[in-house]
């Protein structure tokens, strides 16, 4: 066999083993080195240090010129460097700070306070619950980042408030899952952090061109929420008095100031300080930490129990991130040795497509992938493959890394391996039918594809605020 048919039969291997349920980083790992033995293998290198072996030397003598003969490989070298670049990257130190700032917001107890005072000061809007409900998500999957979490704590507090309420189960569901997933789009974003450092395109402009694609989503699921309330009243009835009461103005505007703005602020300090120039993502990220401690302080929920909690999360998912780019470079520097990425540039190459049917293909392999992997793994393992591809087809990586940012929503909405459906699941009241959750994310999984659209017809969406901001 050639060296490139060993490549693909390298991916196709680990594709096999991946769905098979082996541990993703560490498969990685183990077929960057197993096939990267192969691919550095230097015959005299290995010998010279073989014929070292002499029969007068000790048994501890012999065992160690035989373990350096074995290790006398350059992909060991390959595979320690590569973990040094990952443990230094300057980009993903954000990544635990911003985790770290989620974590404690998380436990902050600021959830209910909001989506309470949101509910009132939206009574009057149709499907006003609805819209108190995706406004909590955007703002609380905004900062934390994390899905599962924001799905979860929403179910909890918003799904029996909508269904006492008399709203339809489906509409109800629907809304929490799709403004749950919000969060690995809209700046601060981890998930951005990730694609910058697997691409290598600048974070501050990632953030600035996400942002308007990101309320363009938050806009068109509001629509939905509203325009569905006005045209079929029945999903949404409006509320009694009972169930979201009257509150003078002095009072509301006090419960926003204690509940709404101390976290818009702390999200906008955050996200300005980076696009502003004032901070990088890393100081920003440790801004956001401090000021995530200090709302918990004020919130009177800051326990050593809960910063132990947090602490804990934020190391076990950071090690997780980090262990798949070890992982994932080795295995693509392997790949790309043994002429695996030339055959797949020469096979795109060769299909004559248009940029937009490279977008189209790239797009539905990415959404294929959403159903069995998770967002980590996609960024870290599969977008590489596509980014040496796209100055065939003259194709902006911001530009991508914002259209798969927005496609990545599908992976968590999109039967029947919707991961957000099945958050909601386990936490929701028994009468609460799983067809029931998928059929209300239906709605919302159009709206992503309606953006994806909007976004590719009008790409200055994407690169209006960066060139604002940073120029060309």
């Amino acid at each position: 066999m050639t060296n490139p048919e060993i490549a693909l039969m390298m991916l196709g291997l680990f594709i096999l083993l991946v769905f098979l349920g082996f541990p993703i980083a560490f498969t990685l790992m183990a077929m960057g080195i197993g096939f990267g033995y192969y691919a550095y293998y230097d015959a005299g290198r290995m010998w010279r240090s073989f014929n070292r072996l002499t029969d007068d030397a000790g048994t501890w003598d012999q065992w160690s010129l035989w373990l350096e003969g074995f290790y006398n490989n350059r992909i060991f070298d390959l595979f320690i460097n590569q973990t040094y670049t990952v443990m230094s990257n300057e980009v993903l130190t954000a990544v635990p700070l911003f985790l770290f700032m989620g974590y404690i917001v998380e436990r902050a107890n600021i959830v209910d306070r909001l989506f309470t005072t949101l509910n009132i000061a939206a009574k009057n809007a149709p499907g006003s619950m609805g819209v108190a409900a995706l406004i909590t998500c955007a703002l609380f999957a905004t900062a934390t980042g994390i899905v599962g979490a924001v799905v979860t704590l929403m179910g909890l507090l918003a799904l029996p408030a909508m269904l006492k309420a008399r709203y339809d189960p489906a509409f109800a569901s629907g809304i929490i899952c799709a403004g749950g997933t919000l969060g690995i789009l809209i700046p601060p974003s981890i998930m951005l952090i990730v694609y910058a450092a697997a691409s290598g395109v600048s974070i501050v402009r990632l953030y600035a061109g996400a942002l308007l694609p990101g309320l363009v989503l938050v806009g068109l699921y509001l629509t939905y929420v509203v325009g569905r309330s006005i045209l079929q009243p029945s999903v949404a009835p409006r509320p009694t008095k009972e169930e979201v009461p009257d509150v003078a103005l002095g009072k509301l505007v006090f419960m926003l100031a204690t509940s709404f703005f101390p976290l818009a602020v702390l999200i906008l300090a955050v996200l300005g300080s980076i696009l502003f120039g004032l901070a990088t993502p890393t100081e920003a990220a440790a801004i956001g930490a401090l000021g995530g401690m200090v709302l918990a302080v004020l919130y009177r929920a800051m326990t050593f129990q809960r910063l132990r909690e947090s602490v804990y999360l934020t190391v076990r998912t950071t090690a997780m991130v980090c262990w798949l780019f070890v992982g994932s470079y080795t295995f693509s520097s392997v790949f790309s040795y043994l002429g695996g990425e030339q055959v797949i540039s020469e096979f795109v190459a060769g299909l004559d497509l248009t940029p937009l049917q490279f977008l189209l293909m790239a797009q539905l392999i990415i959404f294929l992938l959403g159903w069995p992997l998770e967002w980590s793994e996609i960024i870290i393992i599969f977008v590489p493959i596509f980014l040496p591809l796209l100055p065939l087809f003259d194709i902006d990586p911001l530009f991508f890394g914002i259209l798969v940012a927005l496609n990545l929503q599908t992976s968590f909405l999109t039967p029947p391996m919707a991961m957000s459906a099945y958050y909601l699941k386990g936490i929701a009241p028994p009468e609460v039918q799983l067809t029931q959750i998928f059929k209300g994310v239906m709605p919302f999984l159009l709206m992503v594809f309606l953006a994806m659209a909007v976004v590719y017809i009008f790409p200055q969406i994407v690169f209006h605020l960066p060139e604002v901001f940073y120029g060309r």
